[in-house]
C-alpha cells in the first residue's frame, strides 16, 4: 500500500483585530476568547489522531493555537518563520477602505495580478508560496508517512491548497479560510489529494 503523509492544515482562531477587517500579515496580534474556543474545538478533533509533527508560524496567533492543540499530544510545537502570513509591506495594519483611499492604483494593480504584484516593502503571493512550500516540503520529507498539524494563516493555507490542486494563484480568493478552520491534504509519491477544505 502506498505511503501516505497527512497534513492537517489549520487557520488560527479569531484575532483581536478581526472585526476591524484590517490587513494583518507580519503584524503580531493576539487571538480573542472566541479564537481560543475555536482552537479548543480543534484540539478535541485531534485527540484521537497520532500526531508526529506540530508546527506553526512564529506569530503569536498561530503559536497559541499550536500550544492548545499540543495539550492532548506529547509533542512540542515548532514555530517556523517560513510559515508567517504574507508580508503586506506599507499596507500592514490598514483597512481595505484606507488602502483604496491611499493607494488606489496599487490596489487595482494587485487585483489584476494577485499572484505576482508585490506591495511596496512586502511580497507577492508567488513569493509567499515559494517560501512556504520550500519549508513544507522539507517537513513532509522528514516526517514521511506520519500525521502532521500546521497552524498557519489564511494566505499561507491558500497557497498550500493551490499548490496541492495545481491552481492559478490569481484565483486565490475563491477558497475561503474561516478562523479555526481545518483542511486535510494527503501526500503520496504520485501527488497530493485534498480531502477537506475549510472544514
Amino acid at each position: 500500500m502506498e505511503e501516505r503523509t497527512r497534513l492537517f492544515l489549520v487557520r488560527h482562531g479569531e484575532t483581536t483585530v478581526s472585526s476591524e477587517f484590517r490587513y494583518i500579515g507580519h503584524m503580531d496580534v493576539d487571538i480573542t476568547e472566541k479564537g481560543i474556543v475555536q482552537m479548543n474545538k480543534l484540539k478535541e478533533r485531534f485527540k484521537n489522531e497520532e500526531i508526529k509533527g506540530l508546527f506553526s508560524s512564529d506569530l503569536s496567533r498561530t503559536i497559541k493555537g499550536a500550544e492548545i492543540i499540543a495539550r492532548c499530544h506529547p509533542i512540542e510545537p515548532k514555530a517556523c518563520s517560513e510559515f508567517r502570513e504574507i508580508n503586506l509591506g506599507i499596507w500592514e495594519g490598514l483597512t481595505r477602505d484606507e488602502i483604496m483611499k491611499r493607494y488606489p492604483q496599487e490596489y487595482q494593480q494587485r487585483l489584476q495580478d494577485l499572484a505576482h504584484f508585490c506591495i511596496r516593502g512586502g511580497e507577492s503571493f508567488k513569493d509567499l508560496q515559494l517560501r512556504v512550500m520550500k519549508k513544507l516540503l522539507s517537513i513532509l520529507n522528514e516526517l514521511k508517512g506520519k500525521n502532521i498539524v500546521l497552524v498557519a494563516h489564511g494566505g499561507v493555507n491558500r497557497v498550500i491548497l493551490f499548490d496541492a490542486l495545481n491552481l492559478d494563484l490569481q484565483q486565490l480568493t475563491r477558497i475561503d479560510q474561516a478562523y479555526g478552520c481545518l483542511n486535510i491534504i494527503d501526500y503520496y509519491e504520485n501527488g497530493p489529494v485534498v480531502k477537506l477544505v475549510n472544514g
